[in-house]
């Protein structure tokens, strides 16, 4: 591949990938933390970066949009309703428990 003569065009010799400004993050670091910057458990400075990132990627931000939707979806039809008279009972079942333990 990209050998003299055989007619597959391979990257110039003479060219070298420039440097990766300063703070910048990869991809495979972005999807990485993703979860992460999702749940807002990031330093300051890290939030940053994969905020600049998510604004330049359009997979990236596609995969953040995925996780995003997900968590709204599971967050919404995962919850259970309790019935009040079973809250009710909880509640009398703790107060009996903390009145005992004072005494």
């Amino acid at each position: 591949m990209g050998h003299e003569g055989d007619g597959v065009a391979g990257p110039a010799p003479d060219r070298v990938a420039p440097e990766p400004p300063a703070g910048f993050v990869s991809c495979d670091q972005t999807i990485e933390r993703l979860y992460y910057y999702l749940d807002g458990e990031l330093t300051e400075q890290r939030r940053i970066e994969i905020s600049r990132h998510l604004d330049l990627c359009g997979p990236c931000v596609g995969a953040y949009g995925f996780e995003q939707e997900l968590r709204k979806l599971v967050a919404n039809r995962c919850q259970d309703h309790v019935p009040d008279a079973l809250r009710d009972r909880v509640a009398r079942a703790l107060s009996e428990e903390s009145a005992a333990a004072a005494d």
